[in-house]
């Protein structure tokens, strides 16, 4: 039995944090799907070095050309066709789980992360294309990206939240679910059918505090603050989903909002390559995890429940940490910030590799 499919029976999902046409046309996905690997995320830097790095789309770029289309609409018609094909090739997942599992997440533009309206759009376009059941839109836990989650869920499609660093901004993703799932019912729409995961950042979360905690020679708590956030915000996800005003949902089938452990690789070298899922592994929850993790994780990663261990000694650790004059607040709300615009900053280095190629190609013809 693979560990991806006794870390499921363990109540974790493991997906995919990685697309390349190739990775689908080899066979590849299919073997790890075979696996056990019960569904995939991307974003635009995952696509900037698919499309930028190989050769796999230039057949279809030339194709788009003939068709007059702009360099976005070009990257558009490339990301989907990937999208479509990932999803169908997990739509057994999705079926054989109830719709628990089996999702592709694609991103709305990362140059909409604070734009409401436009956000709502072109998740319900985007998703409205694709035309199928296991598709998951993925839109920033911003301040305005809250409202565009609750209007999204409230249409009756599945959204995974991305860019969540705090605890705080978890609690507003959560709530925006909630609301987006009763819009849904007071409209007559069916909660059961809806799927959402809240993706929680992690090493990012390390990176930074182990800088400023090597600045006042701190060693104690470095490459621990990121696993208590995660954890402190696990036990939060069992207070928030709960209680009369969930359970309502929950008689009419709702599902919990699952949270999904996002940048699980590990960064420090001195940490092990693994740290970032051993540590997470719990029920009702997906960790998203890229190739080099899940090859590493999948020769001699650890399978136990580890998220609801040490709670306290997680909490100890924040404790520790503020008082140390360090703001996890102040440092999670850089982190988002910094987060929308590395997105934003690559999809337009992908857009640049696409017009790239576009110029070549033409001269080839």
């Amino acid at each position: 039995m693979s560990k991806m499919t006794e870390l499921a029976e363990l109540g974790q999902s493991i997906w995919f944090d990685y697309i390349k046409r190739d990775l689908i046309t080899s066979g590849e996905l299919q073997r790890l799907i075979d696996m056990g690997l019960r569904g995939m995320t991307s974003n635009p830097t995952i696509f900037d070095k698919a499309i930028s790095g190989s050769t796999d789309y230039d057949d279809d770029i030339r194709r788009l050309l003939a068709e007059n289309l702009s360099t976005e609409e070009i990257y558009e018609s490339l990301a989907l066709k990937d999208i479509g094909m990932a999803a169908d090739l997990l739509l057994p997942v999705y079926k054989n789980t109830i719709g628990y599992d089996g999702y592709v997440s694609i991103e709305v533009s990362p140059h909409l992360a604070n734009k409401t309206k436009e956000t709502i759009e072109q998740a319900k376009r985007l998703f409205q294309t694709l035309n199928r059941p296991n598709i998951m839109i993925k839109i920033p836990g911003t301040v305005e990206g809250l409202p565009a989650i609750t209007e999204v869920i409230g249409s009756g499609i599945n959204v995974n939240v991305t860019l969540i660093f705090s605890n705080e901004n978890y609690k507003l993703v959560a709530e925006a679910y909630i609301k987006g799932l009763e819009k849904l019912d007071s409209a007559g729409g069916d909660v059961s059918k809806i799927a959402s995961v809240a993706s929680f950042f992690v090493s990012r979360v390390d990176t930074y505090c182990d800088k400023e905690l090597e600045a006042i020679g701190n060693k104690e708590l470095q490459g621990k603050i990121a696993i208590a956030n995660s954890k402190v915000a696990y036990e939060l996800s069992h207070e928030i989903f709960s209680g009369e005003r969930w359970n309502k949902l929950k008689s009419k089938g709702a599902r919990v909002q699952r949270l999904l452990w996002a940048s699980t690789g590990t960064k420090n070298p001195d940490y092990p390559d693994t740290l970032y899922v051993d540590e997470l592994i719990g029920a009702e929850t997906v960790n998203t995890i890229p190739p080099a993790t899940l090859h590493a994780f999948l020769d001699h990663g650890k399978l136990s429940v580890t998220l609801d261990k040490n709670l306290r000694e997680a909490k100890e650790q924040l404790t520790k940490l503020a008082h140390l004059g360090i703001d996890i607040d102040k440092i999670t709300d850089k982190l988002q910030t910094d987060g929308v615009k590395s997105f934003a900053d690559s999809f337009d280095s992908l857009l640049k590799s696409i017009s790239e190629k576009v110029e070549t190609l033409k001269k080839v013809k």
